[in-house]
C-alpha cells in the first residue's frame, strides 16, 4: 500500500507585500489565512504581513498599505505568500531569498496571479510545473524556460510550490494548500464562510473571451444540484441530458462549456470530495463509503484517491481523520 506523504505543517503563514502589488489578491490571502473562524469551528492561523523595507507600500491602485514587519517573520513561516504586481517592478533581493529560503526548507510557498514571476526570478520554478494568469502564461515561459508552464489550470502544485492564476483563481490555490495540509473539512470550513465553492472544476480556458453561447443556467444549477444529491446511484450523461430536456451531446458540449469539465469528470470529483468528507468525519467502512459516493467498492474509491491525491483512502483516514478526531 502507498502510504501518504507526511504533509508538512501550516501553523505560520507569512504575506510578503510588495511594491505595486494586486490589492485584490493580496486580499485573498489575508481573507483564507488571516481570519479567526474558532467560533465555527475552524482554524486560526498565525499569519503576518511583511515587507522588505517596512512602512507604506503602495499598491497598483495608488493607494498604501502600511507594512510592520520585517521579513525575519518568514524565516519559520510554514507558507510563504507572495501576491500578484506590476511585474515590471523590481525586487527586492531579500524577498528573493525569503522565498529560496523557505522552498529550501521544505516550507509551502504560493504565489498568485503575477507573483509567480516571484518565483520565477528566486529560481524556485527551475525544473517544476506552474501557472499564471492566462495573459501572462507566454511571458512567464519565455522569462523562466526551466519551468513548464500549464495555461489551462486553476493552480498547480509541485513539491510544495503553488502557482495560482489570475485573480480568483487565488482562492482555489489557497484552499489547496488548507485542503492539502488540514484536510477537506478545513477547507470547506473556510470556504463556507468566503460563501465560495470549496473546489472548482476546469481550466482557465472556461473564462478566456470565446464566442457567447446560449446557455440555460438554472439548468445546469438544477441537475447539478440533482447530481449532489444522487452520487451514490449511476448517473449516465443520457439520464443528466433527459432532465435538462437536451440531446446526450448538447448537454455534454453545454456542460463542458459552462462549468469547464465533462459532467463525468465533475462528477467524479464531487465523489472524491465527498469520500473524502466521510473518512474524516464518519467511521464507515471504505466499503460503505464507496457506495455512499458512487463509486461501487473500494478498489475504485482507491484507484481515484490514488490518480487525484496521490494517497490512499485508509492513508487519507489516518492523516485526517485522526487529526480531526483530537
Amino acid at each position: 500500500m502507498l502510504a501518504a506523504p507526511a504533509p508538512a505543517a501550516l501553523n505560520k503563514v507569512v504575506c510578503i507585500a510588495l511594491p505595486d502589488m494586486a490589492p485584490f489578491e493580496f486580499g485573498v490571502i489575508c481573507e483564507v489565512f488571516g481570519i479567526d473562524r474558532s467560533d465555527t469551528g475552524g482554524p486560526v492561523f498565525d499569519f503576518h504581513v511583511t515587507a522588505a523595507e517596512p512602512g507604506p507600500i503602495r499598491t497598483k491602485l495608488g493607494f498604501d498599505i502600511i507594512v510592520t514587519e520585517d521579513l525575519s517573520a518568514a524565516a519559520d513561516a510554514d507558507l510563504v505568500a507572495i501576491p500578484a504586481y506590476d511585474k515590471g517592478t523590481p525586487v527586492h533581493p531579500a524577498i528573493l531569498q525569503a522565498v529560496r529560503d523557505a522552498e529550501a526548507r521544505g516550507a509551502w510557498v504560493l504565489s498568485v496571479c503575477s507573483g509567480a514571476f516571484v518565483l520565477g526570478e528566486a529560481g524556485i520554478l527551475d525544473g517544476r510545473r506552474s501557472t499564471t494568469h492566462w495573459m501572462y502564461t507566454d511571458a512567464l515561459a519565455q522569462a523562466f524556460p526551466e519551468t513548464r508552464v500549464d495555461p489551462d489550470v486553476l493552480f498547480v502544485e509541485d513539491r510544495r510550490v503553488v502557482t495560482g492564476a489570475g485573480t480568483a483563481a487565488g482562492i482555489d490555490a489557497c484552499l489547496h494548500i488548507v485542503r492539502k495540509v488540514l484536510g477537506a473539512s478545513v477547507a470547506n470550513n473556510i470556504a463556507r464562510r468566503m460563501v465560495v465553492p470549496p473546489q472548482r472544476d476546469g481550466g482557465q480556458c472556461q473564462f478566456i473571451e470565446a464566442p457567447v453561447v446560449d446557455l440555460d443556467s438554472d439548468s445546469f444549477a438544477s441537475v447539478t444540484a440533482w447530481m449532489l444529491e444522487n452520487l451514490d446511484r449511476e448517473l449516465p450523461v443520457e439520464e443528466l441530458a433527459r432532465r435538462s430536456l437536451m440531446s446526450p451531446r448538447t448537454f455534454a458540449r453545454r456542460f463542458r462549456a459552462e462549468l469547464g469539465t465533462t459532467p463525468t469528470a465533475w462528477l467524479n470529483r464531487q465523489r472524491l470530495l465527498r469520500a473524502q468528507q466521510l473518512l474524516e468525519e464518519s467511521s464507515r467502512s471504505l466499503e460503505e463509503i464507496a457506495g455512499d459516493t458512487g463509486f461501487g467498492g473500494a478498489a475504485v474509491m482507491r484507484h481515484h484517491f490514488l490518480k487525484v491525491l496521490q494517497t490512499t483512502p485508509t492513508a487519507y483516514r489516518r492523516t485526517f481523520g485522526a487529526r480531526r478526531a483530537g
